[in-house]
């Protein structure tokens, strides 16, 4: 259920954590020379002169209109309506897929975990202390209007970004001190010292606003005025809240990169919105949407039987999913005093029977989730290793004594959908904590019932979530599912303004401190529009991002994640959900892509390519 949220490097970096590879750490990247590319572990997979991405068809035909549903968004994007054109900052519901319109220093390679190649930047070159990054930016680099992108214009973005952008953006500089033109064509970036060695990897792959239009145009303002962009499709067609089209530029100036080659091919890219899932779906079988990653199980299983697919016009398939970790849960807002102890968190995540939800609402189609980092090397398995041991230690007193144990597990219910052993353990959990029953509902010393709202913007979540509400009943939890529309949904997540609220996010392949850091540090708890939801604000868990962020080799990463995985699963500020192990697609068959995929991305409107024959064949040319 659900698309994931993107963590920041761009939405083309759709990755995971390899296993441990070789290779020198970032801190080994030469110093004083320009550099092509950068990494954050190993070598670059291609050289300087390389001509494409192995993965793409340099020859694929540029034409057609793709129409989907996205699956997936940044920043302040939303899937169900958008009021704005700024993806920038906190405020609005922007439409996924502005990216596309802005370039960016440098952009990512999805079949290397974490690797970046100059697209405005032709080259970079990085100081000896490690902390400043002189990037050489291309001449021919132009935006829409025809204006020059210059280091002016990369400059005033990264201003921008450090003092009102979305806190994907915003947290990310949280160490600069310095973003300054050089000249026209020379762009230095510089940092404290105390940011992650990787964080060059994220920054390097923020959208370029322009200045004059900034200048122009109030940079935190909310409207349906397009900022001007630089990038492979521009803003075309829009009905707001309903529909918005994406024009390929023709005369793109980098068009020919090779970090572009192959890419882009779409003439149109149309982005439907329905705020009903089913409303989607039938919108899908007709035609008005020609792709769609299925998000329920429940039609994944029983809806695919109308008559395009019966005649071969419609394939129904999966692709592998990327190799990077993932998070879908629940977060607890311990902003609220009642969730603020470790045993009604608990409680309520008793209540939740995976087992019965798996075989009668998902069809046996997902598993559960057990880390915040699923299916990769970070997800803490067994007892902790000398190494994690090392940075749990001096942390003894502060975490919880779990930690130090078997990486926590959810229990196993029986699957009836009301365990009475899983159920009674959750009540005695609520006594312990100073819930006494009264009544139907339990209340604390003051008379105060312990209520529950889950916050949702999508009905299914109802059929979902409902079982677990009445197990929360049935121990005298007051739990109850609140349903409000896309607009209200953003604004009380921004805001913090709910109990119990569900994110399903991608990290890139190789995590950096900024990427957790806007999850679990304190920095994120009190800043509007951060994905912090339950308010974790816990120093021992900032040293352990600090530490992550601090790795200088991924065995050194993977050891410092797996131990702050423990200390999260043992503090429960997140209940895990379930995750799937391929993506779930059906698209009408008139499309070309290059398989296998790559490992660390599915972006379909980017790669993929209108096969006119296909079209034909099927009467949608």
């Amino acid at each position: 259920m659900g698309g994931p949220l993107l963590s920041r490097r761009d939405f083309l970096a759709l990755g995971s954590a390899a296993a441990l590879l070789p290779g020198v750490a970032f801190a080994a990247a030469p110093t004083g020379t320009k550099l092509h590319g950068l990494s954050a572990f190993g070598d670059l997979k291609y050289p300087a002169d390389f001509k494409q991405f192995d993965y793409v068809n340099a020859d694929a035909p540029k034409g057609g209109t793709f129409i989907f549903s996205p699956p997936n968004w940044v920043f302040n994007q939303s899937p169900l309506t958008f009021n704005t054109l700024n993806t920038f900052v906190a405020k609005g519901d922007a439409p996924p897929r502005m990216e596309m319109c802005f370039d960016t220093l440098m952009a990512s390679a999805l079949d290397e975990p974490d690797a970046l190649y100059g697209l405005v930047a032709e080259g970079v070159t990085i100081s000896d202390d490690r902390n400043t990054f002189e990037f050489s930016l291309r001449s021919e680099a132009r935006f829409h209007d025809g204006t020059p992108l210059t280091a002016e214009d990369v400059a005033h973005s990264f201003q921008l970004y450090k003092q009102d952008g979305h806190p994907d953006l915003l947290l990310p500089l949280s160490q600069m001190i310095e973003a300054v033109a050089v000249d026209a064509h020379t762009f230095r970036l510089s940092f404290s010292g105390k940011q992650s060695p990787r964080t060059i990897l994220n920054v390097a792959g923020f959208p370029i606003a322009s200045k004059a239009y900034f200048e122009a145009n109030p940079f935190t303002s909310v409207g349906m005025k397009a900022p001007l962009g630089s990038g492979p499709y521009r803003v075309g067609r829009i009905v707001a809240g309903q529909t918005i089209e994406y024009d390929r530029v023709e005369d793109y100036w980098a068009r020919d990169l090779p970090v572009n080659r192959g890419l882009y091919n779409f003439d149109r890219i149309r982005i439907e919105f329905y705020r009903d899932r089913q409303a989607g779906f039938e919108a899908f079988k007709k035609g008005n949407v020609l792709f769609r990653q299925e998000f329920t199980a429940r039609v994944w299983v029983t809806g695919y039987d109308f008559p395009a697919l019966k005649e071969g016009k419609v394939v129904k398939r999966e692709f592998p999913a990327e190799r990077r970790p993932s998070m879908q849960a629940t977060a607890i807002n311990q902003r609220r005093e009642r969730f603020r102890d470790p045993r009604v968190r608990r409680a309520m995540a008793l209540c939740f029977d995976f087992e019965w939800t798996k075989r009668n609402i998902f069809y046996n189609s997902y598993e559960r989730s057990q880390s915040c980092f699923e299916r990769s090397d970070y997800r803490a398995e067994g007892k902790p290793s000398p190494e994690e041991l090392a940075l749990l230690e001096p942390l003894r007193g502060k975490i919880p004594d779990e930690a130090f144990g078997e990486a926590i597990i959810q229990p196993v219910s029986d699957g009836s959908g009301r365990d009475r052993k899983l159920l009674g353990a959750a009540a005695k959990l609520l006594a312990e904590a100073g819930w006494k029953r009264n009544g139907q509902f339990v209340q604390n010393a003051k008379g105060e019932p312990l209520t529950v709202e889950l916050l949702v913007d999508d009905d299914d979540w109802i059929r979902i979530h409902s079982p677990w509400t009445e197990n929360m009943k049935a121990i005298g939890i007051d739990a109850s599912i609140r349903v409000v529309d896309s607009a209200q949904y953003t604004a009380r997540q921004v805001d913090f303004d709910f109990d119990l609220i569900s994110m399903a996010l991608s990290f890139t392949a190789t995590p950096s401190r900024d990427d957790i850091e806007n999850l679990f540090h304190s920095r994120a708890a009190t800043l509007p529009g951060s994905r912090n939801f339950p308010g974790t604000a816990d120093p021992a868990i900032d040293a352990l991002v600090e530490a992550a962020g601090k790795a200088q080799s991924r065995q050194e990463l993977t050891i410092a994640l797996r131990a702050l995985d423990r200390v999260l699963r043992a503090r429960l500020d997140w209940i895990p959900n379930w995750y799937l192990p391929n993506h779930r697609a059906a698209f009408w068959d008139m499309f070309g892509y290059k398989e296998p995929k790559p490992d660390f991305g599915f972006p379909v409107e980017a790669m993929w390519w209108f096969d006119k024959d296909k079209a034909t064949a099927i009467g949608k040319a």
